[in-house]
């Protein structure tokens, strides 16, 4: 009785005490709640009726999908603490937003390459591509095995296009390939190594540009699989699905109508497929989160469940397709193939799912070799979309994969009498009049192609194969322009060296000593023997054996030249040594020589009043030696960049051949020399062994 309470109990004990805000909190406590309430009744009633009346949706289909609308809290589904958020009891957390509104706008992107693709601007990087000609079935060895050996290749996947030893133009199939890109690498260019080159202070003798310090010249890894019509520009990965395939992506508006045709989202989805759209959904994240393995047995489930869904079977072979990039695997990626075509197949496929799954079947057939089943299924898309010009751009690339100029000329005459100014449809037009010697036919196609900057025809093909083209009609101030145009666009090394296979950062220089190379033995050795060498070609030379094949490639301009080959890239030649055994064994203690896989080793003999084009080699990851046998006292010369030089019996002249250079004979009699190219010296054994032959 006599205790006094502290002050604390006092003032719960005086209602009058209590500030008035206080109540206010009691009320609006009381008001949360039974919000509360009302919300999970509602959210319950929804669900409950979603699942009664619609009986289409498992419940965690659903709040899966609320999840994706009503996530607010960004943990992933919708909860009490959701509700919080939207009824304004609670701060949205600002870190999770903005790491939402990120993935959001990165997989808006996305979309929106894929809806380039799909209507139909398939993209096309390049890849390179391991040679070997007439082969289609090539085994496949474990995936990315080859990727070290096409490291500085320029020869990419869809190269089409082979430039041979002597800078000429060779059309050839594609062996089968190993598994190399990403989905999202497939069509991308890479760049080479930031590599500067020695600058070499020289001017054309012809009029050309002034020289310019050599850059490294850009090359494909493992891939840019090419181009196909009629984009070079990086490529997107795998069509992805529309909007219409995961919830929650808003379109942008588009400007104009010609630019909303063109950003026309595809319908991946029949009617069917819409009834199971949730489920298909579910999968799909799966996939573009980058869980393949579960992606992968979704998708097999849902096929399973509903064989006559086009866009799971679609779902499943692009999940198969990102395993194979993942266990780098062709056999899984040949899966893949097979189930693109049963997804077309079936029966009310959405014309924009056949042509995104038809795409990106022949895309991988190609990647894997399978040219021939490339061209196929580009046939059948041809023959469904008659109209569509860049299908029909695909599918001439794919006769020229093949070897089918033929084939390629008319579909590229189809494209042109359709749209006359195709700038794509007209660079190939003017390779193939190139390639069957229709010089002056070629070049205002090639020109005007080239001209008119389309994606597709920026490519150091057609820069190399229009100066060709000029300089053999006598217009060198124009050929030159396009050389200086194709190396400010970093598709040569120089004005000068316009090789398209290379290895960056090499020592790049015309003439050569051999002190520089560090192969004087090996030059010891055919000065030393050089009489020897000369006795057993000349052997050859006077028989009716026929070993002296006249130069096929289209070269000279005037005049008879033969060749007499020992080793083709790094293996020798049939029987030749049988005919030249002491010449043979000279070199067989030469690996730089006869391991070259991207050179020769032959005998060369030139008659009078023969004259060899201007023309450069194919690579810089070789020198090309000339060891004079039967040299005329005068009249023999030969040009490489701005310096002429002259050949001398028993001695050794050592050059860059992917520098641009050029032969006369103008003696009377003929000129005989020994050709033997050697690796470039900068280049490492592991390199060496690496690299594609040429």
């Amino acid at each position: 009785m006599g205790h006094k309470k502290p002050a604390r109990s006092q003032a719960k004990k005086e209602p009058q005490a209590v500030p008035a805000v206080n109540k206010s909190a009691k009320k609006a406590e009381g008001n949360s709640i039974f919000s509360w309430l009302i919300v999970l009744a509602l959210l319950g009633a929804w669900i409950s009726v979603a699942v009664i009346w619609f009986d289409l949706v498992e419940y965690n289909s659903v709040v899966g999908t609320l999840g994706g609308v009503y996530d607010a809290d960004g943990d992933g589904d919708f909860d009490v603490e959701d509700a919080k958020v939207l009824l304004g009891l609670k701060e949205k957390d600002v870190t999770v937003e903005t790491r939402e509104a990120a993935y959001t706008r990165a997989d808006a992107s996305v979309n929106q390459k894929t809806e380039e693709v799909l209507a139909g601007e398939s993209q096309r990087e390049t890849e390179s591509e391991v040679r070997d000609k007439g082969s289609e079935s090539v085994s496949v060895t474990s995936v990315y095995e080859d990727k070290a050996a096409q490291t500085s290749d320029f020869h990419s996947f869809d190269s089409y296009e082979n430039i041979d030893s002597t800078g000429e133009l060779v059309v050839e199939a594609l062996p089968e390939k190993t598994l190399e890109l990403s989905a999202t690498e497939r069509y991308q260019e890479e760049e080479s190594i930031p590599v500067k080159l020695e600058e070499i202070n020289v001017t054309p003798e012809s009029k050309a540009p002034p020289e310019k310090k050599l850059e490294p010249e850009p090359t494909a890894e493992s891939v840019p699989l090419t181009q196909t019509a009629p984009e070079t520009t990086p490529q997107t990965s795998a069509p992805q699905d529309s909007s219409e395939s995961s919830p929650g992506h808003e379109s942008t508006p588009e400007v104009t109508t010609e630019t909303e045709a063109k950003k026309k989202k595809p319908k991946f989805f029949n009617k069917f497929d819409k009834t199971i759209k949730a489920e298909i959904n579910a999968a799909e994240k799966l996939r573009k989160k980058g869980k393949v393995e579960e992606a992968l047995r979704a998708f097999e489930a849902l096929v399973q469940k509903y064989p006559q869904s086009p866009r799971s079977r679609y779902g499943k072979a692009q999940a198969e397709d990102d395993m194979a990039e993942k266990l780098r695997s062709n056999e899984m990626l040949l899966k893949a193939v097979n189930t693109y075509k049963e997804a077309a197949d079936l029966p009310d496929a959405p014309a924009d799912l056949i042509k995104a799954t038809l795409k990106r079947r022949a895309d991988r057939q190609q990647f894997l070799g399978r040219t021939r089943g490339s061209l196929a299924t580009l046939e059948k898309l041809v023959q469904i979309f008659p109209e569509e010009i860049t299908l029909k751009n695909d599918l001439g690339v794919a006769h020229l994969l093949i070897g089918d100029n033929k084939g390629a000329k008319q579909i590229y005459g189809e494209v042109l009498a359709m749209a006359p100014n195709d700038g794509f449809a007209k660079v190939h037009y003017g390779f193939i009049l190139k390639s069957e010697n229709k010089i002056a036919e070629s070049i205002p196609y090639l020109r005007e192609g080239l001209q008119s900057g389309e994606p597709g025809t920026d490519d150091g093909r057609f820069y190399f194969h229009l100066g060709d083209a000029l300089q053999r009609m006598g217009d060198a101030n124009e050929a030159y322009e396009w050389y200086e145009t194709g190396y400010q666009h970093g598709h040569f090394a120089s004005v000068w060296q316009r090789s398209l296979y290379n290895v960056p950062g090499l020592r790049a220089q015309p003439w050569w000593t051999a002190k520089e190379t560090g192969f004087t033995d090996l030059v010891r050795m055919l000065e030393r023997n050089w009489m020897t060498i000369r006795d057993e070609a000349l052997a050859v030379l006077d028989t009716s054996s026929g070993l002296f094949l006249p130069e096929d490639e289209n070269l000279r301009e005037t005049g008879n030249w033969g060749q007499f080959t020992l080793w083709q890239q790094g293996r020798k030649v049939g029987t030749s040594c049988q005919s030249v055994p002491k010449t043979c064994a000279f070199l067989e203690r030469y690996p730089e020589a006869t391991s070259c896989k991207r050179g020769q080793i032959k005998f060369s003999v030139m008659q009078p009043g023969t004259h060899v084009w201007p023309h450069t080699g194919p690579t810089n990851c070789r020198l090309r030696m000339h060891l004079g046998l039967v040299i005329p006292h005068t009249g023999c010369r030969i040009r490489c960049t701005n310096q002429t030089r002259e050949w001398e019996e028993g001695k050794v002249l050592i050059f860059d051949d992917s520098f641009e250079h050029e032969v006369w004979q103008e003696a009377d009699s003929y000129r005989l020399i020994f050709i033997v190219d050697v690796w470039h010296p900068e280049l490492s054994q592991s390199q060496r062994h690496a690299l594609s032959p040429i």
